[in-house]
């Protein structure tokens, strides 16, 4: 996993801690948009995935799979992040052909049935695929939803399992609901 160090672990921390004050002052009345906020979170969950073999020394591919809803957003939320010392690179893909290379891909497609097949088309690969509930239809292993007024997400530690991806427990700690590994 890439939280080796405890230095390393400290900024994680940090980094995600100030998109959890994102969502914190969308509750309390600064008012970011969902999108701002789901766009900084996409851009943190990386620091608390393990992939297998990712001693590389390549990117960390976060993928828009489908319709963009983030806008200038996410490549706000994307400059100048790093992931374990590699930098994460924003890529936007119209189909799942090719996602195979993507680390993170945000699936949305046009439809319920087309966001599903493209998460079909990503099963059991090392991609943490991640979904909102304003696209309806199937889940991907983070699910962003509304709750209580503040943006979260559900978290399938199973299915990451299965795709061989390590979900760290303080991004599982965060979930609104965790499905457990069996």
């Amino acid at each position: 996993m890439a939280l080796g160090r405890p230095s390393c672990r400290r900024r994680a921390l940090r980094s995600l801690g100030a998109a959890a004050a994102l969502c914190a002052a969308h509750s309390a009345g600064a008012q970011p948009s969902d999108m701002a906020v789901k766009a900084a979170f996409l851009s943190k969950f990386g620091s608390y995935v393990g992939w297998p073999g990712t001693a590389g020394a390549g990117p960390i591919n976060l993928c828009l799979v489908g319709s963009d809803p983030f806008g200038r957003f996410i490549e706000d939320a994307v400059r100048g992040q790093q992931v374990g010392g590699r930098p994460l690179r924003l890529q936007r893909l119209a189909s799942a052909e090719g996602a195979g290379g993507c680390h993170i891909a945000f699936v949305q497609g046009s439809s319920p049935v087309a966001t599903g097949a493209m998460l079909q088309s990503l099963r059991g690969k090392p991609v943490l695929t991640v979904t909102d509930s304003r696209g309806g239809g199937q889940q991907g292993m983070v699910h962003f939803v509304i709750h209580q007024g503040r943006v979260r997400f559900h978290i399938d530690d199973a299915g990451a399992a299965q795709s061989r991806l390590s979900i760290s427990s303080r991004l599982l700690g965060l979930a609104v609901s965790v499905k457990q590994r069996r």
